[in-house]
């Protein structure tokens, strides 16, 4: 392996919205550095199952709906 090509992998600390820090190994910042997430897995809705909605823009749901009506969806 060839010496001085790699980044320094150290630990950092992770701070979530809710406040809560954790500690991991990281190449970002500096030894010691705090990382602050505005969006984190507590509260974005990809993780905590959280509720989309489909728009319907120009009736295209329905145009859909009506068309495949007797498909069964």
């Amino acid at each position: 392996m060839k010496a001085d090509i790699h980044p320094d992998y150290h630990l950092i600390d992770v701070k979530l919205t809710d406040g809560t820090v954790y500690q991991m190994k990281s190449t970002w910042g500096k030894e010691g550095d705090t990382l602050t997430l505005d969006i984190d897995p507590t509260v974005h809705p990809a993780w905590t199952g959280g509720t989309s909605r489909l728009l319907d823009t120009g009736g295209r749901v329905s145009k859909f709906k009506n068309k495949y009506a007797g498909l069964g969806f």
